[in-house]
């Protein structure tokens, strides 16, 4: 139940499917259960009643390498010559391509499309062909995984630490979890995060570090303080939700505006706006009311959905802003699709002026470490100036948070985090095949959103 719970607190990390693997320690038997949709619909009382053990991990999924469907689903099990193994993955392995090329001409044989189940091949592999724990300096990108044995829990982070992954404590027992909050909901301590490059491992001894991995700088993903992360998380001893706050300031300053009225767009976009707010002294208020049955429209799998997320996701007050000059404060603009629906809705309910003000700066480069940011063809920064930008979201300003203000926001100095999406500096280099692979499948969910009219063309 504490892994379900848990899942519960991370759904905004991934709305595609969930899944739970439990074990007794020391028992051969992983019992499983995974669906695809949310936390609570894929598990019902007698799919937990059947997940029995007194240790377990759980996923939830948000594509960006192999398609959506159950067969990718994770955690992943399997069989090895050392017992069973069961893996959960968040980030990308740029070196996947050639990994996988290299494992199933030894003869592996794979059953999902994505590049978590080359980790499990890796490990699975005999001691003397590079297989264990030192197959895991082979992984190049971004990784923070949990592993379950028959007799461990071992959790490790890549040496960039593009991802997070946190310890916590809860009666005796440790705990891992990519952010704080889950610990929160299940009442754990948290102690501390895993550190770019650590391995815990978790046995009946207590818990043990190793490290493996070559030391490199950190390279922490900075989109999870400005929107991925939940704002009651701390990551790296920083509060989420202040770190937003800060970001909102910072943009005041950058970019003022003569107004009547702040207006978030929720739920990312409000902390960023209250510090909006305080150091303008323009009053804030949360005139968009969001649907909550609807997802986080960003990590959709495709843009038709998309699409329809944005036209029923949020509904706005007309009285609040009807007549009024209003600041419109968001967290990113990717594809412009929810940020020009947006300015229409406010001018249709009688906005007289609407300024677009961005809490982070101009998305360019697409991200190969985690994160489903698009061919930076259908990056709209990257194919627009921002007066082109203005003009097709119909606002009468905009204004981007710059890098220099949102990394002062987080406390931490820049070379502590990636920021390759904004400045197209990578920590990683990818091979082409990798760039290849994951092109092909954004221009896979690009050509679902086609209309027929277009198709037939």
């Amino acid at each position: 139940m504490l892994a379900y719970y848990g899942l519960f607190a991370l759904q905004h990390r991934g709305q595609e499917s969930a899944g739970i693997v439990a074990s007794e320690s020391g028992a051969p038997a992983f019992n499983a259960h995974k669906g695809m949709g949310l936390v609570s619909q894929v598990f019902q009382p007698r799919d937990l009643e059947r997940l029995k053990g007194n240790r377990a991990i759980g996923h939830v999924r948000y594509s960006t390498t192999g398609s959506s469907n159950l067969k990718n689903a994770q955690p992943f099990v399997v069989d090895t010559a050392r017992g069973r193994l069961a893996i959960a993955h968040n980030g990308n392995l740029v070196n996947a391509a050639a990994l996988r090329a290299e494992l199933e001409e030894r003869g592996s044989i794979f059953q999902t499309t994505v590049d978590s189940e080359i980790v499990l091949h890796l490990l699975a592999q005999p001691a003397s062909n590079g297989g264990g724990i030192s197959s895991l300096r082979r992984l190049e990108g971004a990784f923070s995984i949990v592993l379950m044995t028959e007799r461990e829990i071992i959790g490790f982070r890549d040496p960039h630490g593009f991802r997070p992954l946190c310890l916590g404590k809860l009666d005796g027992a440790y705990v891992l979890a990519s952010e704080s909050c889950a610990f929160d909901l299940i009442h754990a301590e948290f102690i501390r995060d895993v550190e770019p490059g650590e391995v815990l491992i978790i046995d009946e001894n207590g818990l043990r570090s190793e490290w493996p991995f070559p030391k490199h700088r950190s390279s922490f993903c900075i989109f999870e303080h400005v929107y991925f992360a939940r704002p009651d998380s701390n990551i790296g001893g920083t509060n989420v939700s202040m770190a937003r706050v800060n970001m909102g300031r910072e943009l005041a300053r950058l970019h003022p505006a003569e107004a009547d009225l702040v207006v978030p767009v929720p739920d990312s976009g409000i902390f960023a706006a209250l510090g909006f707010s305080e150091e303008t002294g323009i009053p804030y208020y949360p005139a968009f009311v969001r649907n909550h049955y609807i997802g986080r429209t960003f990590i959709q799998p495709t843009q038709m959905i998309r699409d329809f997320n944005v036209r029923v996701k949020l509904n706005l007050i007309r009285s609040a802003v009807e007549g009024k000059r209003v600041v419109v404060v968001d967290d990113s603009i990717v594809r412009g699709t929810t940020a020009r629906s947006r300015v229409v809705n406010l001018r249709e309910n009688g906005a007289t002026e609407v300024h677009m003000r961005i809490s982070c700066p101009p998305h360019k480069h697409a991200c190969y470490y985690g994160i489903d940011f698009p061919d930076p063809e259908k990056l709209l920064a990257n194919q627009c100036t921002a007066e082109e930008i203005r003009k097709y979201l119909g606002a009468d300003s905009i204004g981007y948070l710059d890098v220099e203000g949102m990394v002062r926001s987080t406390g931490k100095p820049a070379n502590e985090f990636c920021m390759a999406c904004f400045n197209g500096d990578y920590p990683v280099p990818f091979d082409e095949k990798f760039d290849k692979l994951i092109m092909e499948k954004r221009g896979a969910k690009a050509r679902l959103l086609e209309p027929p009219s277009e198709r037939l063309l």
